[in-house]
């Protein structure tokens, strides 16, 4: 796995929807193991690369996003090629396991992960952490202050013109699904309109969302945080862009989980098992702490550079495993044109 720690990633842009037979594949096996990733290939090619080289094992991978990747094995039924899935949040893997498309993973798996992490029915488990994040323009914003304690508060005419968020991303519609859940549908909706009358800027994703926050095309943005760890190690503390956490139970402090599962349909199951047990170990958990920057969930690694702990995020008491309502997620956007 020391191999992983020097390949260096180049964060072009994330995938935001299903790319139709197109398959990447790591071997030439007869009978691959099928991955269907959430999760773009800029992110975890190079971590699958190294699990066929350390296992032996080929593999294959179907790109989207996690709500399109959802979507496709909703409409492929049994008839999915499909082993595992992974995602880049706890909502579309929550949706999947609704409409039984997962199935339960062992014990011993699942305790590698603290239980806030994994589905409490069993049929996923989380691999890295994401936390919701404000990104800010330096030049423009002073943190302490200049940003409110809420996000809730960034309805205030005062940011009209100056917020930048991401709709089609599946974090971005895991917090809206979070939102739902802490303070309802009624007041979800009264926020998304507030930020929408305060002529919020569209992004297709959190790339471009954090570019134009170092810019200064927008003043803040909601993203995740990791984008911006990516982002000052490819161009240096000078970069115009840093992360606030708002901490303090606030909806804005969402800790999400990248995810995967196993489906019910797959014949596959051992090697299935042995690519999950493969990511929570330490080699693939130093990968994503220290290549992707996110936070490890397993296997006792730390967070790199000079991230604040898990434990110190201070995120809402919202329980990962209610956040599976995507569908009425999406709806909600699309009802008050946050989506076509």
């Amino acid at each position: 796995m020391n191999k992983i720690r020097n390949i260096k990633l180049l964060l072009l842009v994330a995938l935001l929807s299903v790319v139709p037979a197109v398959i990447a594949a790591c071997g030439s096996d007869d009978e691959p193991l099928v991955v269907y990733s959430g999760r773009s290939s800029s992110l975890i090619q190079p971590l699958l690369e190294q699990f066929n080289e350390d296992t032996g094992i080929n593999i294959q991978v179907r790109y989207g996003s996690s709500s399109g990747i959802a979507s496709t094995l909703l409409e492929e039924g049994d008839k999915s090629p499909a082993d595992v899935v992974f995602l880049q949040d706890p909502g579309a893997l929550g949706a999947l396991s609704q409409e039984g498309v997962l199935t339960e993973l062992d014990d011993d798996i699942l305790d590698r992960v603290d239980s806030k992490f994994r589905a409490a029915n069993k049929q996923w488990i989380g691999t890295s952490g994401r936390a919701r994040t404000v990104i800010y323009n330096t030049d423009a914003i002073d943190p302490e202050a200049d940003l409110p304690d809420s996000i809730l508060d960034f309805t205030d005419p005062k940011w009209k013109g100056r917020i930048g968020w991401a709709p089609p991303n599946g974090s971005f519609q895991a917090f809206v699904t979070a939102l739902r859940v802490q303070i309802g549908d009624d007041a979800t909706k009264e926020w998304l309109e507030g930020i929408l009358a305060n002529d919020v800027i569209a992004f297709p994703n959190n790339v471009t969302t954090v570019s134009a926050a170092a810019r200064g095309e927008i003043d803040v943005g909601f993203v995740n945080h990791y984008y911006l760890e990516q982002f000052l190690e490819e161009e240096g503390e000078g970069y115009g862009a840093r992360n606030h956490f708002i901490g303090n139970g606030d909806p804005g402090a969402l800790v999400l989980a990248a995810g995967v599962g196993i489906l019910e349909t797959s014949k596959n199951r051992k090697n299935s098992e042995r690519f999950i047990e493969y990511l929570l170990e330490a080699g693939a958990q130093a990968y994503f702490s220290e290549e992707t920057k996110e936070y490890p969930l397993a296997a006792g690694v730390q967070p790199s550079g000079n991230l604040p702990s898990l434990a110190s995020l201070d995120p809402p008491s919202v329980d990962l495993n209610n956040l599976e309502d995507l569908r009425g997620t999406v709806a909600l956007l699309q009802e008050v044109g946050a989506l076509p």
